[in-house]
């Protein structure tokens, strides 16, 4: 009794604590700094050591040349380590190595540690897989790995005396590797220029396997800058007990000439990572990579969050190239930039990174695009690429912590009707369920959710419950019984059932690394179950990092065990995957049969191959309106791109100013939720009135006007990677001074140029143009061109978007409630002509909730208007199918209603009547309307009712 009242003591006081965060901010002192992770700080030591010796360096670590062997496309060997005793005696620890050359064009680099692979190794823990984790590529990377044979070795024989080694690979063999033995380096190059160079500077560091000394006072460790907490650790009054000793991994990686790499994400930072190690605006920490619970997460600021992409891109003018290092520990990764080397790089800078992690193998892909979009596409072949969406979870989604009743959910549903705010999903958060255990309903407040979501339904709109990994250990609750009684929860460092505090009190939590545990979690969704019949509700998957309210730093024991008697340590970055991946599979059994669509908070590289994520617990002030921005861009370039910020802020209150701005930001999100905690004030769009509310309406309006082109754009990102929210750089590559831009975006293929204002009471603003093309005000068609900034009126209800010439937008202008309600609506082009007078543009639709577009039900369309005769086309990009076919008959009701297109030079139209249609050999005349240029304005002509069909070949003569 006494115990249980200890628990439920437990269980308000950390609910008390977590409640009240708003007003605390981030709780540093839970979370780690480099120098309180001794793996980390051992490995600083280790760079400092090296770079106070510079020339003089003299690394331990050198290919053993005799080992060095080439055939198939992988070049392998060992690289040894020399350790020296306080005697002088000399030994080698062995560390075999492959340099594989991908058919995909990507190289990989993996280096493990030979007395792994032998079994038994003497004094190794027997309940511990005995070496290394090397598993984390088996989550992360879906693409294939076979070695290009047609790579070959070009060695010369006098590099070869000297223990280097030449590899030319990739498309028609442009890329080349030079690998040089002692001092250890490898070399990447494309058109004879260093891109990126591994161990650059002799920081390459493995701690290889020996055994807890029985006397640590009179063990030689002379071979160590720092012993401290090697094979124990602790931290905020918990043991971290290291069972297998310590076994970091580092390696440095050098992008030569270039000042600019992004990605790592999730951070709370600018979108051009800053340097790590001192300076003015710079960080004291290394960036640290370790899916973390972190309440009101902190702006400007190195610090773990909720996911972990260890992918990093650097981009110069006329170059892009990335590195991806699949490890799943604990990262830490610190950057440097050194001074401009005109013998070498011309006035460039030079980016140095010195990756850390605390177990593992070495496991690096090198990626040597030329451009972005190649960077994008080899990186996307490699991890997967972003799964196509249900058209339905582009729309706008309703969320708060927490509607609480059937009542309440139907009240803000018919709201949105009162209101005429189209949106497409209501969410619940943790308090629907019965005490906080997932898979039931609170039948005090939800008696009857089937019914509910009937009502839903007929205006196709979804419900989004939350699901998370742990679940409350308590007798009589079968989901839990099922997991415990079947040995399907992580277990404890001697074998038991692992159990914390987390919202519904003690829990345990499954393991989705084991196959059996997927399919007792799919067994949980079945119909009849939980989801009852109704296939309109849908998941949302938190505190997946996993969150432990009374773990070190907020997270499960690293020495806790996992399936294939992995520790936490090696996997910690990769359990939210595995448990997104299980709810996937859940959702994809369900009949008939449905894309599915799940959020995740935790995530890794590959999570975008499941759905969708966000930037987790905000705060609803302006610093955290504008940092999503750059967090946005990081994730997009990294492959998750379907990535949103809650509107309006988790934490706190908004003002009416606030929560519009926001608003008209998130119309461009790639995922677009309000999102509030349970203690901050109600703020659906209705809640501030007007003009607020209208103007939130107008923006959430002009989201559902722009979804055939959203669409279109998630359609590219799934073949080949490029993103939704798109750098400056993507669409000019070569403009310097734009690289470091991160307050406005590129949209989808839209060509639309987006600043969101994040400062209180602008009424104005600059936009950069990053390249000479003619830009118009999407709004009245101002003209505005010439590199540089410039100043935009931004009143309240205006967001500020400039649409690049040369890009046809493909609209849906109607209004109705929800995203599938539209999807027998006509379109209109947009047709924004460039400085040439030519514009282009793509169409993708599909049914947009079923699989069948994988089987060629669906129809892709491009546009093209050409300056020199003043057509506008449209032409079939897919071969004809019987799929195909079907699907085009299904929309042969869908037309082009309306046609606008901006910047035509009225003096070439024959008349300002009408122009000819031609479709199936038939022509017609459709009425225009021309509005001249005047005052700074393009000419816009506006083709009215032009009976086209979508699915049909089709042009018009101006």
């Amino acid at each position: 009794m006494a115990a249980l009242a200890k628990r439920t003591i437990f269980t308000a006081v950390v609910l008390v604590v977590l409640m009240a965060a708003p007003a605390l901010g981030v709780k540093k002192y839970l979370f780690k700094t480099c120098g309180e992770a001794s793996f980390c700080r051992r490995n600083r030591a280790y760079a400092d050591l090296a770079g106070s010796k510079g020339a003089a360096w003299a690394s331990p670590y050198a290919i053993d040349p005799s080992t060095v062997t080439f055939d198939g496309g992988v070049l392998q060997g060992s690289i040894q380590k020399t350790l020296t005793d306080s005697t002088g005696a000399s030994s080698n620890v062995e560390f075999p190595f492959q340099l594989v050359f991908l058919e995909s064009g990507s190289a990989r680099f993996v280096v493990d540690e030979k007395q792994r692979a032998e079994s038994p190794i003497p004094g190794f823990p027997d309940n511990l897989t005995q070496r290394r984790y090397n598993e984390a590529s088996k989550w992360a990377v879906t693409g294939d790995l076979t070695p290009d044979i047609s790579a070959v070795e070009s060695t010369t024989d006098e590099e070869r005396m000297t223990a280097v080694y030449r590899v030319r690979y990739g498309p028609d063999r442009q890329f080349e590797a030079i690998v040089q033995a002692n001092p250890l380096q490898i070399k990447f190059y494309r058109d004879g220029e260093p891109h990126v160079i591994l161990n650059d500077r002799g920081l390459f560091n493995m701690d290889h396997y020996r055994p807890k000394p029985s006397d640590m006072d009179n063990q030689d460790l002379s071979n160590e800058l720092d012993v401290k907490d090697m094979w124990e650790e602790s931290f905020g009054g918990k043991e971290d007990k290291k069972p297998k000793g310590p076994e970091s991994i580092a390696l440095d990686v050098t992008f030569p000439g270039y000042e600019h790499v992004f990605g790592i994400p999730e951070h709370a930072d600018q979108f051009s990572l800053r340097e790590t190690r001192g300076g003015e605006g710079n960080h004291n920490e290394p960036y640290r990579l370790f899916n973390v619970d972190i309440f009101e997460y902190e702006v400007n600021s190195p610090m773990a969050m909720y996911g972990a992409i260890p992918f990093m891109q650097a981009h110069k003018k006329g170059s892009s190239v990335a590195i991806f290092w699949a490890n799943a520990a604990e990262t830490w990764i610190d950057i440097t930039k050194t001074k401009p080397n005109p013998e070498s790089f011309g006035i460039r800078k030079s980016t140095e990174t010195h990756w850390i992690s605390e177990s593992g193998i070495i496991d690096v892909y090198v990626f040597l695009g030329p451009d972005p979009t190649s960077v994008y596409q080899q990186y996307g072949l490699l991890t997967g690429f972003t799964s196509l969406p249900p058209i339905y979870s582009l729309g706008y989604h309703q969320c708060r912590w927490n509607y609480n009743s059937e009542e309440d959910v139907l009240e803000v549903d018919a709201n949105f009707d009162k209101y005429d705010i189209p949106y497409d999903a209501i969410w619940l958060d943790i308090e629907y369920t019965d005490n906080k255990k997932y898979f039931t309903w609170l039948k005090s407040m939800f008696p009857n959710p089937e019914k509910m979501m009937q009502v839903l339904d007929k205006r196709k709109r979804k419900l989004v419950t939350i699901i998370d990994p742990h679940l409350k250990k308590e007798s009589g609750y079968k989901v839990y019984e099922g997991l415990s009684k079947n040995e399907l929860a992580v277990k404890t460092d001697s074998g038991d059932e692992y159990n914390g505090w987390c919202w519904p009190g003690e829990s345990a939590w499954i393991d989705t690394f084991n196959p059996k545990a997927i399919e007792y979690w799919k067994e949980q969704f079945k119909p009849g179950k939980y989801c009852g019949h109704e296939n309109n509700l849908l998941i949302w998957n938190d505190m997946n990092e996993p969150s432990v309210f009374n773990g070190p730093e907020v997270s499960a024991p690293r020495d806790t065990i996992h399936y294939g008697n992995w520790e936490h340590r090696d996997v910690h970055n990769i359990y939210g995957l595995t448990f997104v991946n299980a709810t996937v599979q859940a959702m994809q059994a369900r009949e008939p049969r449905q894309r599915p669509f799940v959020l995740t908070r935790a995530f890794y590289a590959g999570s975008q191959r499941l759905g969708a994520v966000w930037t987790g617990d905000n705060a609803a002030t302006w610093d955290y309106l504008r940092i999503a921005t750059p967090m946005l861009l990081s994730n997009s370039i990294a492959g998750f791109g379907f990535v949103g910020a809650d509107v309006g802020g988790f934490f706190g209150n908004p003002t009416s100013e606030l929560l519009t701005r926001w608003y008209q930001a998130g119309a461009f999100y790639p995922f677009f939720r309000g999102h509030a905690h349970i203690e901050s004030k109600r703020r659906e769009p209705w809640i501030p009135g007007e003009p607020y509310t209208s103007i939130i309406r107008a923006a959430i309006r002009l989201r559902y006007q722009l979804l055939p082109s959203i669409y279109t754009a998630f359609h590219r990102a799934s073949f080949d990677g490029v993103p939704i929210v798109r750098p400056m750089f993507l669409l000019a590559p070569d403009n310097e001074e734009a690289f470091g831009i991160d307050d406005q975006f590129f949209f989808g293929e839209t060509g639309l140029l987006v600043k969101p204002i994040v400062q209180e009471g602008a009424t104005s603003t600059d936009i950069y143009l990053p390249d000479d093309e003619i830009y118009y005000d999407y709004w009245d068609h101002t003209i505005y061109q010439g590199i540089g900034y410039k100043h935009i009126e931004a009143p309240l209800e205006k967001i500020p978007v400039l649409a690049r010439g040369g890009h046809i937008i493909v609209r849906r202008d109607r209004q109705r409630r929800s995203a599938t309600l539209m999807s027998h609506d006509p379109l209109t082009l947009v047709v924004n002509l460039d400085s040439t007078g030519n514009a282009a543009g793509v169409l993708y639709l599909d049914d947009g909730e079923t699989p069948a577009y994988s089987r060629g039900a669906y129809l892709h369309r491009f546009f093209m208007f050409n300056a020199e005769d003043n057509i506008l086309r449209s032409r079939s990009m897919q071969a004809s199918s019987g799929a195909n076919k079907s699907f085009e008959k299904s929309i042969d009701d869908i037309r082009i209603e309306r046609i606008i297109v901006v910047g035509l030079d009225s003096d070439r139209l024959k008349t300002n009547h009408a122009v000819e249609a031609f479709q199936d050999r038939k022509s017609w005349s459709a009425d225009i309307d021309v509005t001249k240029a005047a005052d700074g304005k393009a000419t816009v002509v506006t083709v009215r009712d032009p009976k086209l069909l979508v699915a049909a070949d089709w042009s018009i003569q101006f």
